[in-house]
């Protein structure tokens, strides 16, 4: 699905550098890919689509810890995550086996 849509990207982006017909056409493009980005079902999809990815993030984050915390390495990186004020993970410094 990824490759389709930058496939399709790619496609556009090339048909609007290669056009002859110049900042008219451009802004006709435009127009269109905003009336379609702004109609409702795409934002429905959207959302949809951000929401799974949200989910399918943290479960695999999750696992990801879970199998990592058990290592002596995972541990090590664990314990050097400076947070920032939320809680979220800033910065990981390099972490050297001994």
């Amino acid at each position: 699905m990824r490759g389709k849509v930058m496939f399709l990207g790619g496609l556009a982006v090339g048909y609007v550098l290669g056009t002859r017909e110049g900042r008219e056409r451009y802004n006709q493009l435009v127009t269109a890919a905003r009336r379609i980005l702004d109609h409702p079902t795409v934002q429905e999809a959207r959302g949809v689509v951000q929401a799974q990815a949200n989910r399918i993030y943290a479960e695999g984050k999750d696992v990801v810890s879970d199998k990592l915390g058990h290592t002596r390495i995972g541990e090590r990186l664990m314990s050097a995550q400076p947070t920032g004020h939320d809680g979220a993970t800033t910065h990981v410094d390099a972490v050297t086996p001994s």
